[in-house]
């Protein structure tokens, strides 16, 4: 480890899932900051964080001397404003995905960075994880031949309460931000930038979208499907085809699974499964503190440029499908 002391703003589902993983694989939790002191002492106490670095208020959190990196899991609407915050207070950040509401906050926290001269980073914590890496050694071996398609379903049946912050579009409800971003920052990540964008959703009775599927064209011609659903479990498998093999991930394939390499022919010529403990959080974490240590202060699996790029893909789709929200 580096030795950079985490602290995290705000307290609910996806800050308790990245805590565990945190105390899991030893690195130095020493903070939590929330909107109230109650929640604050709680979760100091279950993650047996110091009572004194229990903070009542995200100002107090990032005032903390004793803090190097802020992981921001507020909802959407919130990670520029807590982003900023702790960026403002010299902390580097690692900020749930989505990264931001829109394209345009996205840049502002990577200008604000650079300004600062501290990491920014997207906790698109799939992209770290040991299977995927082990994708990409295949795909640069040669073994899929040329890449013509990639697809990717992130599917779930969800809360269809109203006043739920999925379908609250004042919280940036909806399922393109929440499970969408998952599949295509996949197809990014395989294929690059898309060259062109088609989309169609559908509404739930708030306005957020419910249903999002995509059909993108990449470099060279590929093509990329992808499917988000909050009303509807689905496989949640991924199949990347190439002229000489297909590669397909497993369920879940954007959490710690197994994938098949298979030729053309039929013949399995591959099969892995990372074993992976915990969650898989981690791994982010620890990418997140290489890039601090050596410098870069940026990611090499998801540059903050590209981050960026991403946002504003999903701000083309929400156009596409006629969302928008309430701060925008």
């Amino acid at each position: 480890m580096t030795g950079l002391r985490w602290g995290i703003l705000a307290t609910g589902g996806i800050a308790t899932a990245f805590a565990t993983d945190l105390r899991t694989a030893g690195h130095d939790l020493v903070a939590v900051g929330s909107r109230t002191q109650e929640s604050a002492d709680a979760f100091a106490a279950r993650f047996g964080i110091d009572p004194a670095h229990a903070h009542g208020s995200y100002e107090d959190l990032v005032a903390d001397g004793d803090v190097d990196i802020i992981y921001i899991s507020t909802p959407h609407p919130m990670h520029v404003d807590g982003a900023r915050l702790a960026l403002t207070a010299g902390k580097h950040v690692l900020v749930e995905k989505a990264f931001t509401l829109n394209q345009a906050e996205a840049k502002e926290l990577q200008d604000l960075g650079r300004e600062r001269g501290l990491l920014v980073m997207e906790a698109m914590w799939t992209r770290y994880l040991p299977h995927i890496a082990r994708v990409h050694e295949i795909i640069a071996a040669g073994t899929l031949g040329e890449i013509r398609a990639v697809t990717a379903d992130h599917t779930q049946s969800l809360p269809t309460d109203p006043s739920h912050r999925l379908n609250a579009l004042e919280l940036g409800g909806g399922a393109l931000l929440d499970l969408g971003i998952y599949p295509v920052s996949f197809v990014w990540d395989i294929l690059g930038a898309p060259t062109s964008i088609r989309a169609v959703g559908r509404l739930g009775e708030t306005g957020a979208d419910t249903e999002v599927a995509t059909v993108m064209t990449h470099a060279g011609g590929a093509v990329s499907t992808t499917l988000s659903s909050s009303r509807a479990a689905g496989r949640n498998t991924a199949t990347i085809i190439g002229t000489e093999a297909r590669i397909e991930i497993d369920r879940v394939w954007y959490a710690p699974t197994s994938f098949t390499v298979i030729a053309t022919d039929g013949t399995v010529l591959e099969t892995y499964d990372a074993g992976t403990a915990g969650r898989g959080m981690q791994m982010q974490a620890a990418a997140a503190e290489r890039f601090v240590a050596d410098g870069t202060l940026d990611s090499d699996r998801l540059p903050i440029a590209e981050s960026v790029a991403i946002m504003g893909c999903l701000d083309e789709i929400r156009t596409q499908i006629g969302v928008s929200y309430p701060k925008e």
